[in-house]
Parts: C-alpha cells; structure tokens; sequence
C-alpha cells in the first residue's frame, strides 16, 4: 500500500470549507440510489456494513454489495476528469491510493462470495439514471431473489 502524504494546506478559506463538507455517508448520490432501490421493491439493505470496503448499501444474508462512488473521489472511468491544478504530486497519490483501495476491497469481497456492483455518481444524473437502474434493478433482484415492484423502473412514488 502507498505511503501517506500530508494534505497540504488549503489554498484559502472556501476551499477549506469546501473540503471539509465532503460527506462520508448519505451523500446525494447515495440517498437517490436508496430511493431507487426502495420504489423497486428492494429493501432491507444495511448501510455501511461491515466488511471490506463498508459497501454503501449491502444485502448481508444474500451477499449482496452496492457502492455508490463519487466521480472525484474514486476516479470514475466515465468522465474524464482533471486533477486540481495545485499540490498535483499530493492528488496524484491520494487518488491512486483511493483506487487502490477500492479494488482491494472489490476483490476481497468477491473472495468472500460476495457479489459486488459499483455505481458512478455521474450514473445517477438525470441523463443515465434510468439506463442504470433497467441495467442493475433486474440483476440485484434476481441476486436477492425477489421480485421488483410491479411495473418498477425504479422510479420513487
């Protein structure tokens, strides 16, 4: 695993605040899936559980793990995104160890018989929201071994 580096410090006060409003649980994307998830006839998730990686949303019993990455954080293979202009060497290994990270916790769920699903948040906007549910509802519930909510795309109430 990669070395840590010190955060270097923020460039001004609005960034500092900026960063420390980043939210660890319940973020938008988060609470948009669990909306989705719920209107399916999904419920009955755990949050945050314990294993590897703390999947956002998790099915225990079955198995099951959901997380919901941010693009920024986790380095989304969908969107091209730059690194901060500023402390480039600081990012460059943040990000690395957050990917690093991730795929570690993938694998060592799937070697636990875990099956394992990751949704962008860029996957959540309103453009691809419903792409990704039609893709991930009927293989979680088929997963879970239950029914999706009559007529579900997912879509709450």
């Amino acid at each position: 695993m990669s070395a840590r580096m010190a955060a270097p410090p923020a460039t001004n006060e609005n960034v500092r605040k900026s960063m420390r409003g980043n939210k660890r649980a319940d973020t938008r994307p988060e609470l948009v899936m669990r909306a989705r998830l719920r209107a399916a006839g999904l419920s009955g998730y755990r949050l945050q559980w314990k294993v590897p990686g703390h999947p956002d949303v998790a099915w225990p019993g079955k198995k099951v793990a959901l997380f919901v990455n941010g693009c920024f954080w986790h380095r989304c293979p969908h969107c091209n995104l730059s690194l901060p202009k500023s402390n480039v060497e600081y990012w460059v290994v943040k990000f690395a160890r957050n990917v690093e990270r991730d795929e570690q916790s993938r694998a060592a769920l799937e070697a636990l018989g875990w099956k394992v699903h990751v949704v962008w948040e860029c996957q959540l906007k309103k453009k691809t929201i419903d792409a990704t549910m039609a893709k991930l509802l009927p293989a979680l519930a088929e997963e879970l071994g239950k029914e999706l909510a009559a007529g579900s795309d997912g879509r709450p109430g």
